[in-house]
């Protein structure tokens, strides 16, 4: 397999079959939080892959496509971006799911791609699919809240923490382990976190001690985005419940930007000095 630093020289240049977790069908049906998580029946999705190899966007096709329409969503599956250029088809969708590690996106493409969400479609995501997939593209980041930027050690153990037990998206979650890429990463601080990594200095001193979100959801006008950083290859996150659910819950949140109600968090983390 071709190495990440080889195949973004060349960008510069020019599973399946495995079962959703039990976890996930003890848990959709239940209200979490305030509100019951938003069902994904009757959603149009668009699932959008290709990239880097190294991310495994087959496998994850594979893997979310017949899950998304078992949660009965009609799922529309593409291998380009050129779909977020058809403006009628943009304004039928009510959800974006894409990976798209490491790659280049054209003027038009993104412009069709903000509008949407803008104008109230979800978009989902996790991984570099979605923060480490179009690097020259500033306003594409502001959509997606946050930039990879590092992954010290490449897979390594470490733990994930979740920090807001209220939200539906992770309530009922512990704690975890992960095995995997440790994604540092560059975030807005206007995002709603979920839940957080730290670091120590095993393999980059300077950030010991260094809390970095993991999950988190936003908006950019009127839709939903969410994130998650889990998902390097498609068995980090299937093996462990916690972290498939994580994505599984934020597609459902997501998938609902249409229809409910824009949900209030804005709390800076960056404080003005009085």
């Amino acid at each position: 397999m071709k190495s990440r630093r080889h195949f973004l020289g060349k960008s510069l240049l020019i599973g399946a079959g495995l079962l959703t977790s039990r976890l996930w069908a003890n848990t959709k049906h239940i209200s979490f939080g305030s509100s019951p998580l938003p069902e994904l029946r009757g959603k149009k999705v668009v699932f959008l892959y290709g990239g880097w190899e190294g991310h495994e966007p087959e496998k994850f096709r594979d893997y979310l496509v017949p899950w998304m329409k078992e949660e009965g969503a009609s799922v529309e599956v593409f291998d380009t971006l050129e779909p977020y250029t058809n403006e009628s088809l943009m304004k039928s969708v009510d959800l974006v799911v894409q990976i798209f590690t490491m790659s280049s996106i054209t003027p038009e493409q993104e412009k069709g791609l903000l509008q949407a969400i803008k104008k109230g479609v979800g978009f989902a995501g996790w991984h570099g699919g979605m923060c480490d997939a179009f690097r020259n593209n500033p306003e594409y980041q502001f959509m997606t809240g946050g930039q990879w930027v590092s992954h010290p050690g490449g897979v390594i153990d470490y733990s994930v923490q979740i920090v807001d037990h209220t939200d539906n998206v992770t309530t009922g979650l512990k704690d975890f382990k992960m095995k995997s890429e440790q994604y540092y990463m560059h975030i807005d601080p206007n995002v709603k976190v979920l839940a957080t990594t730290t670091f120590n200095n095993e393999h980059a001193f300077w950030i010991d001690g260094c809390t970095i979100p993991v999950a988190w959801k936003k908006m950019y006008g009127n839709g939903r985005v969410f994130f998650t950083s889990l998902g390097h290859n498609l068995d980090h996150i299937t093996t462990v419940p916690e972290a498939i659910e994580i994505l599984k819950r934020g597609i459902h949140w997501a998938g609902a930007s249409k229809y409910l109600p824009k949900e209030e968090w804005i709390d800076a983390v960056y404080k003005p000095i009085i």
